[in-house]
């Protein structure tokens, strides 16, 4: 008995036909429609339903000048919500919210922009905190738990100066070891 799709198992689904302009710029209202998108990641899904070659290029750049035209896509809107809801939603520092800012195909400057708009006057400290709450995390009652909070902190975008005084407020012994350039 499968649990698996309908159908043949060893029966790949035909590709679909590709798009033209018209296509294309209904897939991609469509797409944005459920969840937002910098241009370079709606370029590249996109990409998997337009002609191969310059037609399908053509295509795509006249559907992302005509959303762009239209309001419904703006890198500088993305980045913008995309830092905020981050911030206040997931309680991400400053270093992981750029690193998803890059991933998605933001220009560095648009990003700096965003970060200090939304960062600019945040204590990382009580942001850290938020975090800590947030993911209901315990104070660490080992070295090796100090290791994986510390990690888990890290990953989430704080700074290791930061980091230390979280622990430091658990009472957690930590020793201080400069992992960044300036600190």
């Amino acid at each position: 008995m499968s649990f698996g799709r309908q159908g043949s198992p060893g029966k790949p689904k035909p590709p679909k036909p590709p798009l033209d302009q018209g296509g294309l710029l209904e897939f991609a209202v469509r797409s944005l429609s459920s969840k937002m998108k910098s241009v370079r990641d709606l370029r590249r899904r996109m990409s998997d339903r337009a002609e191969p070659g310059e037609a399908g290029e053509a295509a795509m750049d006249a559907v992302i000048a005509k959303l762009k035209e239209l309001g419904y896509l703006s890198d500088e809107r993305f980045a913008a919500d995309y830092t905020r809801l981050r911030k206040e939603n997931e309680k991400y520092g400053r270093r992981r919210v750029q690193q998803g800012l890059m991933q998605k195909g933001i220009a560095q400057e648009l990003t700096q922009s965003a970060l200090a708009t939304a960062y600019d006057e945040v204590d990382e400290v009580a942001l850290a905190k938020e975090y800590v709450a947030r993911k209901r995390m315990k104070k660490p009652e080992d070295e090796k738990a100090v290791a994986r909070t510390m990690r888990r902190l890290v990953g989430a975008g704080f700074s290791t100066r930061t980091i230390w005084k979280v622990l430091r407020g658990w009472g957690a012994e930590v020793e201080e070891v400069d992992m960044e350039e300036g600190e």
